[in-house]
């Protein structure tokens, strides 16, 4: 059976991903989660095959929920199950670690068909991030990264920053200091030449970076 975790914060929405993956023989859903940290926590605790998770969520981005799942356990395979189209979102989800992208409106026998490819250590992506991954690699200079050179740290803070999070709530999410928070803070805004919050929000809109 493939052990797989679902994360999205739309209820009925993750309800019908169950109903779908519970119709194949070879599939069983061992957990769901409704937010980034939760989905993060549930992949810690149960060690899925496969994360199946949505991009826009709230307490933490799916970027960030990719990234430590795949930092931690780099032998789960991760889906992006997502409704958003835009090359950036593609890029940026599958340098995270992502193994597999695929929008929403996608019929049910391809989920099956991505989850069942992912199990089988292969890659699975929508005919549109194909295309955008083959575009990427052909032509490497035509997408320029609009983190510029933030470290990891710093893009975490970014992100947090753009959701409206205070110093003090970036501390205590990322578990550090509130001088250290601080400290990436003020390096984010430096690196990407923005004077406070509201241009970094301007900042995350222009590049397609609201996640």
């Amino acid at each position: 059976m493939i052990r797989v975790l679902l994360a999205d914060d739309h209820t009925i929405l993750r309800q019908g991903l169950v109903s779908i993956l519970a119709k194949d023989d070879e599939c069983i859903v061992v957990g769901e989660a409704s937010n980034g940290l939760e989905a993060v926590e549930k992949a810690f605790e149960l060690e899925p095959q496969i994360a199946v998770i949505d991009i826009s969520m709230p307490e933490l981005n799916g970027m960030e929920v990719v990234k430590r799942i795949h930092k931690k356990l780099p032998d789960c395979r991760i889906l992006v199950l997502t409704m958003h189209e835009e090359e950036e979102y593609v890029i940026h989800m599958v340098r995270a670690g992502a193994s597999g992208y695929l929008l929403k409106d996608s019929a049910s026998e391809e989920l099956i068909k991505a989850v069942k490819t992912l199990a089988n250590g292969k890659s699975y992506y929508s005919q549109y991030a194909a295309q955008v991954l083959a575009n990427q690699y052909t032509q490497p200079d035509k997408w320029n990264d609009p983190y510029k050179n933030l470290t990891k740290r710093e893009r975490e803070v970014f992100h947090l920053v753009v959701d409206g999070r205070t110093t003090k709530e970036i501390a205590k999410t990322l578990d550090i200091s509130v001088k250290t928070a601080e400290n990436h803070r003020g390096k984010v805004m430096d690196k990407l030449k923005v004077a406070n919050s509201a241009e970094l929000v301007k900042y995350a809109a222009q590049h397609k970076l609201l996640i």
